[in-house]
């Protein structure tokens, strides 16, 4: 919210119109603002907040569904998306979850050594070449390698 830098513009001298002008909105909704700087929903939500930290720090293996449940049961009203928006903003996440890896594989250790030290950069033609094999089955199983600066540097079949 840019209202608190048109608060400090005007302590140094600026006036306020000239701040509102400059960045992009109107007086009546910084005067609005002076008048009721935190909203009722960011009031409530911090309220909601607190409560859910309550309830995550008594169960840490809660997530953010059993928290709505125990929110809705103290009393509070909220969807559940809008607890686990919350809970996600605060990390409140379930201490017994385990995320699964993709397709359940550990990373293995490399095949081969990396001699150029990841540094693709060369000066010229034929000064640095990659193995970049592409195999094509449509055109009788024609194979090209690549140079660094050219595309296809040989093809057989």
């Amino acid at each position: 919210m840019m209202y608190p830098l048109v608060l400090d513009l005007a302590a140094t001298g600026v006036p306020v119109a000239v701040a509102c002008r400059v960045l992009g909105f109107t007086k009546q909704g910084f005067y609005k603002w002076c008048a009721k700087p935190i909203s009722d929903r960011d009031l409530e939500e911090a309220h909601l907040i607190n409560a859910a930290y309550d309830v995550h720090t008594d169960d840490p293996e809660f997530g953010h569904r059993f928290i709505a449940d125990e929110l809705h049961a103290c009393g509070y009203e909220a969807s559940e998306r809008r607890v686990w928006r919350l809970c996600s903003q605060q990390e409140l996440f379930s201490l017994t979850i385990k995320r699964a890896r993709k397709h359940g594989k550990k990373p293995g250790p490399p095949v081969c050594d990396d001699l150029v030290e990841r540094d693709f950069s060369a000066s010229g033609i034929n000064e640095l070449w990659l193995t970049d094999i592409v195999r094509h089955e449509a055109l009788l199983n024609r194979v090209e390698v690549r140079d660094h600066h050219r595309l296809a540097v040989a093809a057989a079949r």
